[in-house]
């Protein structure tokens, strides 16, 4: 709060440009957090809410249900693999991420095991910034022991690469035998972790694993989902079904707050009976809102009417011309991309700060952490936009890095 560079006024959006109150405007690299995968206000959403605000903002969903929630659970079923089809729907990504975390819990229990309550998290994971997201993925948080003394959980586990990483997390997971309910992974990128990738196999993998440990396997497609790595989930592109998916940020368009955590029908099963203590006793207060799900359906009605997975591959492959070249850049570790996700990783964490105010300069909005400056857009920016992205970037880090050779201005 002491450190940080004053916050930059926004006064409207439009597009893959945000456009600030002294009139300038920048070019969006990362889409609000990889959610405005439409870009910023546009139509079929706005008038999607505007219909549902005249109608029905909001009711209370206990008790209650209304047709904009059903049909976003129709729609997020239809779309996932058969029996992925049991929708609980939040208003974040962290919430959807701890009611999967209690649902995994929760069933084990109630199936009579108590003593499966621990939960796997990986190296570089994030899931969010809760208690339960904090302590399945710590190394995020560099208090994370202050929140998380209170949980037992196995966390920063190496990922399961080949044979051998496989087989050391097997041992793992002989030694917690009968105690943990669940794994839990970001599928094919992790995200705030440092955008690390890891290929489908790994995914098959954990599948493995969870079978035959009996637990429970949780995709938190927060980031992946909705066309990022360049299929809809990244769970279709690995070849890999879990038990329980949660999604959020893209899911209502970049517009309003919104999450789902979707679960087996067979672990729902679990929760019904004549005894209460057995239900998931889970309520936010804004859950089901009928203008973030109507918002969900204009998107997903875009994403079945417009070529955005198209739009996507051709992101893919302009990221990857645009940036190969930062690739010889002194100090440069690597240059991946993946979908609409392209990384440059520097072998030392560089002046972030310096870097951020670099690219406003340039009339664009990226935001380097840790040891990465990356670009997740919007799937509808315009060629020539994204251009502008990537050369600022070659410009930016060939000043920084002192690249001898000239760069795109």
């Amino acid at each position: 709060m002491k450190t940080a560079a004053p916050a930059l006024e926004v006064a409207t959006a439009h597009g893959s440009r945000i456009v600030l109150a002294d009139g300038r405007a920048l070019i969006d690299g990362i889409a609000s957090w990889w959610t405005a995968c439409h870009g910023y206000n546009h139509p079929a959403i706005v008038d999607a809410i505007a219909e549902q605000a005249r109608v029905l903002p909001h009711v209370m969903f206990g008790g209650f249900v209304h047709e904009p929630a059903l049909e976003l659970a129709r729609r997020l079923a239809a779309l996932l693999p058969p029996g992925l089809d049991r929708v609980f729907i939040s208003e974040s990504g962290s919430v959807s991420v701890e009611i999967a975390l209690k649902i995994a819990i929760q069933y084990w229990n109630n199936r009579g095991f108590p003593r499966k309550r621990r939960v796997a998290g990986f190296a570089h994971g994030y899931h969010g910034d809760t208690f339960g997201t904090i302590s399945v993925a710590p190394d995020f948080h560099p208090d994370a022991e202050l929140f998380t003394a209170h949980v037992r959980l196995e966390t920063s586990l190496p990922l399961p690469v080949d044979d051998e990483s496989e087989a050391a997390l097997a041992a793992v997971f002989e030694r917690s035998a009968g105690e943990i309910a669940a794994l839990i992974v970001e599928p094919s990128i992790q995200g705030a972790g440092g955008m690390r990738f890891h290929d489908a196999a790994t995914l098959a993998r954990l599948r493995r694993l969870a079978d035959r440990f009996e637990m429970l396997l949780i995709f938190d497609e927060i980031f992946t989902g909705f066309g990022r790595t360049g299929s809809m989930f990244a769970l279709e592109w690995a070849g890999v079904v879990p038990d329980i998916v949660t999604l959020s940020k893209a899911l209502s368009g970049g517009t309003l707050p919104l999450a789902a955590t979707i679960a087996r029908r067979e672990i729902q099963d679990s929760f019904r009976s004549d005894d209460p203590t057995v239900s998931l006793r889970h309520g936010p207060t804004y859950m089901g809102n009928p203008l973030a799900c109507a918002a969900a359906n204009a998107s997903l009605r875009l994403f079945a009417s417009e070529p955005r997975l198209a739009q996507v591959a051709a992101i893919e492959t302009a990221l990857r011309e645009g940036l190969e070249p930062c690739r010889d850049l002194p100090g440069v570790a690597d240059v991946r991309v993946r979908g609409a996700v392209g990384v440059v990783e520097f072998a030392e964490e560089p002046d972030v700060a310096a870097l951020r105010a670099a690219f406003v300069e340039r009339g664009v909005w990226i935001r380097p952490f840790g040891q990465i400056v990356y670009l997740a857009p919007s799937f509808t920016i315009a060629s020539d936009e994204l251009a502008t992205l990537t050369e600022a970037i070659r410009a930016v880090l060939g000043r920084t890095l002192g690249d001898a050779r000239p760069v795109s201005s």
